[in-house]
């Protein structure tokens, strides 16, 4: 029997140096498994897509990761302006933790030591990477990536544009103009002006290759570097942020060919909602100011004629569908090179922009028009690929949820919370409320007291409550409350109809008005409680 003993024990002790060393590669090859990370922001994009059951727009590659993925139909912003979005979205911290509320603050000047979603990530032993718009143009952030701010080698002193010379928007004259002024600025500050999109008119058909703009070029950057960083011994993270389709429309000339302006459905409530308060609405700035000649010209109107209505909305569409086509480009790549299988997408939109709807071209308002935003993940091993999740969602969870997927840890203080689980799971109770707000600078509305006003917006599944307050300057704190906004969103989902005056939705008003005071602390209190007890 000892022998056999003997025996039994060698064969073990033979078998295990045979096992060991496959186990300890395993282990490094799980340990360096973690998930790469793409995360895509698009600026200005608005639900307005195929997989959101728009049926005239084309985005059949953001459709496509739509059907590998989790497509959140209620996802929104915490602020309709660029910086303090992404700001909030980046740091996981909303706007009056920020205190960023509007385009000039700079995050990292009022918190100097705030840790962002790459750095984070770096911590893991990722390798970050950042190409194109992710936090403001005046304000990349260097300190959030290891490779910061990357560019198009040379992109600024290319050819950058043959403009069509039988372009139905823009006579020869116009654009050898616009053609000159452009290679003019660039001259002056190619950084500045090298990323084909703060310039000229409000719209621009280009007789151009996709790589000739901004967007194509730098999808080519981003494949060239997922190639180049795959093969390192840590999963990397990737930032890419699209600059169309916000303004100046500029997109080459097949993606305006995709449409006929006459076919694209206009905006069938073009007009101020009924009851709102002045300081709601937007003076359409954006639209129709001229920044020294640096940003977009519009003429000024009351109420934007059919034609040019038509011509904005074919720019916005062909400029959407000109990113939808690069967006695609780096999705097949992935899947080229096997990375899809052990990459996480984020795909979300900044804020959204309203296209006529209300009278207005722009965003900066806090309708849903402007803070509900497209938002699309795609994880490996997800339950339910193609899924659409009607939960309430925002962008400040984009920070814990990421954390999640990848299996690293999650700050404490973060004020948005995972939604890992709706991406496994279809019918789990959610977020009663989401939360919003904007701050009307005085002299930046319509407002005729030229006071400063803190709107804050609650979102619920039936209803959308704002309310508006002075804003000391000062002390940065909301004072006396001077309006309110209600709408049902059941029976008034486009938000014509302010009802809160009116004495028969009292009860409903004061209840939402205290729900909203308590705010997001009692509504994420009360999911996490929910879900440690299931």
């Amino acid at each position: 029997m000892s022998g056999i003993s003997t025996f039994k024990s060698k064969s073990i002790s033979i078998l295990l140096l045979l096992i060991l060393p496959f186990t300890i590669i395993t282990g490094q090859s799980q340990k360096r498994s973690k998930p790469n990370v793409i995360f895509i922001v698009v600026d200005d994009l608005r639900p307005e897509l195929g997989v959101y059951g728009n049926s005239t727009i084309k985005t059949p590659n953001i459709d496509k990761l739509a059907g590998r993925g989790t497509t959140f139909t209620n996802a929104y912003c915490q602020v309709a302006v660029c910086a303090p979005s992404r700001a909030s979205a980046l740091t996981g911290l909303r706007p009056d933790s920020t205190k960023v509320w509007v385009l000039g603050e700079e995050f990292r000047k009022i918190h100097p030591d705030v840790v962002t979603i790459p750095q984070q990530f770096e911590k893991f032993n990722y390798h970050t990477v950042s190409i194109g718009k992710i936090f403001h143009n005046h304000m990349p952030d260097s300190i959030s990536f290891r490779e910061p701010d990357l560019r198009p080698d040379g992109y600024a002193l290319k050819n950058m544009v043959d403009r069509d010379p039988e372009s139905f928007y823009f006579s020869g004259e116009l654009k050898t103009e616009l053609a000159a002024k452009r290679l003019e600025r660039l001259a002056k500050d190619p950084k500045r002006y090298g990323n084909g999109w703060a310039y000229g008119r409000s719209v621009e058909v280009a007789n151009c290759p996709d790589d000739s703009l901004y967007d194509g070029a730098q999808t080519s950057l981003a494949i060239q570097t997922i190639n180049r960083v795959k093969n390192k011994k840590k999963p990397f993270f990737l930032a890419l942020g699209y600059f169309r389709p916000h303004l100046p429309f500029v997109a080459p000339k097949k993606y305006w060919d995709l449409y006929d302006p006459m076919e694209i459905p206009m905006a069938d409530n073009n007009f101020i909602p009924f009851n709102a308060p002045s300081m709601a609405m937007y003076n359409q700035r954006e639209m129709t100011a001229c920044y020294d000649l640096e940003y977009v010209k519009h003429p000024a109107y009351f109420r934007m004629p059919e034609k040019e209505a038509r011509m904005l909305k074919h720019g916005y569409y062909a400029s959407v569908s000109y990113v939808d086509a690069c967006i695609g480009r780096l999705v097949d790549e992935l899947e080229k090179q096997k990375l899809l299988d052990n990459t996480i997408i984020v795909l979300w939109g900044d804020h959204g922009w309203k296209l006529g709807e209300h009278n207005a071209w722009g965003k900066q308002t806090n309708y849903l028009n402007d803070t509900r935003v497209p938002l699309i993940v795609y994880a490996p091993g997800m339950k339910n690929p193609g899924s659409k999740s009607n939960e309430l969602v925002e962008m400040v969870d984009l920070y814990p949820t990421l954390c999640d997927l990848a299996g690293i840890e999650t700050p404490s203080y973060l004020q948005g919370v995972s939604f890992k689980k709706l991406l496994n799971e279809n019918s789990v109770e959610w977020k009663g409320a989401v939360f919003s707000q904007f701050l009307r600078p005085a002299g930046e509305g319509i407002d005729l007291n030229k006071k400063s006003y803190m709107g804050y917006s609650m979102v619920t599944k039936s209803y959308h409550l704002i309310e508006w307050y002075y804003w000391d300057k000062v002390t940065q704190k909301p004072g006396e409350l001077v309006a309110r906004e209600l709408y049902n969103l059941t029976s008034d989902p486009k938000e014509n109809f302010n009802i809160a005056m009116y004495p028969e939705n009292k009860d409903i008003l004061e209840k939402l008005s205290e729900q909203r005071k308590k705010g997001w602390k009692e509504v994420k209190n009360k999911l996490v409680t929910a879900q440690s007890t299931q």
